[in-house]
């Protein structure tokens, strides 16, 4: 796929999915100012970032009742055959396997649950993006008040969809955005400035929503960008998400140019960060979702370290027709377990080449069931 900001870009091979999550801005700087942050929306607003019937027995005068024996036992033989054999015809789509997650390791087991605990209770569903740009997701692309609409009608067919799992919305802010220039940092990411995050914390509160933030680190090292956020992140109701495909420290190569990826050692530091903070500001546990499409976009989950203070979700991330997604979901998360996974659905990647929208009645198919929905 072409990025607007480097044209001459070849197009990704990504072996399941088409690309991504949205596409970077063309961004630079870290605008703080009133007046940068009118500059920043102009730039980002002009930027573009998948039974058997039973058998009839004779019962006619001539039949012996010897016979009538015969056939009573011959056709609950034919039955249990029947059904044996249909059981063996079963045949799942990719990912809506359980004995493929049980062999996986599916159910994962996890540390004790601590109080205030919101996985595996409930299922969350989010809205994604940034108020900032109209193509980076739901979140940004309507007004506020539409955008909150929407969101509680996706609430509600999950409600009505599996009534046995409680809702809990939340909105994803991506505070950190991937850049294709290296900005004044020269890092390849601006942050989002503190004014616009507490805007949006201020419309999940309006909505009973939870807030997620969301960071890209370009060429920057999360060691050194998570702590800018303990500011937020000290609320009890945010939380933490992190995208590996724009981590390119290691490769050097610019946003969108290349697929990034993080290692478990770096996923056990923002784990570990969030623990800390659980403890420090006795917090209830926090989430922390991972974005995943590809295989080297982890690598060394086996290592994924679990804590009582942090719920990890790997969550499928990338657009495509159904049948790509959940290939995704059964090869980068189900086939890999860390601790609760997600589902990331495009309203308009993944219908652009004529595909439904995958509902959720598809993805209750799934084994195990996304905990984490997110419509982008």
């Amino acid at each position: 796929m072409k990025y607007p900001f480097l044209r001459s870009t070849p197009r990704l091979s990504v072996p399941l999915l088409l690309i991504v999550s949205f596409l970077p801005l063309a961004l630079t700087g870290c605008p703080s100012t009133k007046s940068a942050e009118s500059k920043v929306a102009s730039s980002i607003k002009n930027a573009a970032p998948s039974g058997p019937s039973a058998a009839v027995l004779a019962t006619t005068t001539s039949v012996k009742p010897s016979a009538v024996v015969l056939s009573n036992a011959t056709s609950a033989k034919s039955r249990t055959k029947s059904t044996t054999a249909a059981a063996a015809k079963i045949k799942y789509n990719a990912g809506e396997d359980p004995d493929f997650a049980k062999q996986k390791g599916w159910p994962v087991k996890s540390p004790a649950t601590l109080a205030g605990t919101i996985l595996p209770q409930k299922r969350i569903v989010a809205y994604y993006g940034n108020p900032l740009s109209k193509r980076m997701g739901a979140l940004g692309e309507y007004p506020k008040d539409e955008m909150l609409r929407r969101l509680k009608g996706e609430v509600a067919r999950w409600e009505k969809a599996d009534p046995a799992t409680p809702v809990q919305p939340a909105l994803h802010l991506i505070a950190v955005v991937a850049q294709g220039e290296p900005g004044k940092a020269g890092k390849y990411r601006m942050i989002i400035p503190d004014n616009i995050v507490n805007q949006v914390y201020g419309w999940a509160k309006e909505a009973n929503a939870l807030l997620f933030i969301d960071i890209q680190t370009g060429h920057d090292d999360i060691r050194t960008i998570l702590p800018r956020f303990e500011w937020l992140l000290k609320n009890p109701d945010v939380h933490l998400g992190i995208d590996p495909e724009f981590n390119l420290i290691k490769s050097g190569k610019k946003p969108g140019t290349k697929i990034g990826t993080y290692d478990a050692a770096d996923i056990n530091y923002a784990s570990g960060y969030l623990s800390n903070l659980v403890k420090k500001y006795n917090l209830p546990p926090k989430i922390f979702t991972v974005h995943r499409f590809t295989r080297g976009g982890v690598t060394n989950s086996r290592d994924i370290a679990l804590r009582p203070e942090v719920q990890i979700i790997m969550h499928m991330d990338g657009w495509g027709a159904p049948w790509l997604k959940r290939d995704s979901y059964k090869d980068y998360i189900v086939a890999e377990p860390v601790q609760y996974t997600g589902f990331k659905l495009f309203y308009h990647n993944d219908t652009k080449k004529g595909d439904p929208l995958m509902t959720p009645q598809d993805l209750l198919k799934l084994h195990p069931k996304p905990l984490y929905v997110q419509y982008q």
